[in-house]
């Protein structure tokens, strides 16, 4: 194994493929321009602009392509760089970025923290799903199957009992009654 110092990012050749995260770059969005891919890491993103790997705030990207580099982490289990990234951000108030922070504390096991994210992201869009979804699920490890009921009734409320929200949530709590 070999390491590359490419454009402040660090590059690792092996022989078999590595997971690279998508972020998108000045002006796409993830909406339709070119992605560029890159493998940034310590919570940097990849800045089409200045052609290399910054930290978010230090980038001349807008809102929405940190969020969506964020979010990308996040899914790809990059949990503490997620939260660096989010953030950078986080005091845009942006219901979403709220709901991944949170995502992204609970997955490293500060569930409680989660929890206040999750509760940040409704107040500001109470009919937020994704967020009542995880937020469902944080109370459920934490043994809360009350307060995850209520959030599957308040998902099915906003969006029936066919919406994927809906659906995952159930699923998580027939999980967690067939284990007790």
């Amino acid at each position: 194994m070999r390491n590359l110092l490419v454009n402040g990012c660090i590059a690792v050749a092996l022989s078999v493929p590595l997971f690279v995260v998508p972020v998108y770059g000045a002006g796409d969005g993830g909406s339709g321009g070119e992605a560029t891919t890159q493998n940034c890491t310590g919570g940097k993103i990849w800045d089409k602009a200045q052609q290399k790997c910054v930290p978010p705030q230090n980038s001349k990207l807008d809102l929405e392509t940190i969020y969506e580099s964020g979010r990308a982490l996040a899914k790809a289990g990059r949990y503490g760089e997620a939260i660096m990234v989010l953030s950078a951000i986080a005091d845009s108030g942006d219901p979403r970025v709220l709901n991944y922070l949170g995502y992204s504390h609970r997955k490293q096991g500060r569930i409680d923290v989660g929890l206040g994210y999750y509760q940040e992201a409704l107040r500001a869009n109470p009919d937020f799903t994704l967020a009542r979804e995880y937020l469902g699920e944080a109370y459920l490890q934490k043994g809360d199957l009350a307060s995850a009921l209520d959030q599957l009734q308040e998902i099915e409320k906003r969006c029936g009992t066919g919406c994927e929200e809906y659906v995952d949530l159930r699923r998580q709590i027939d999980d967690f009654r067939n284990k007790g």
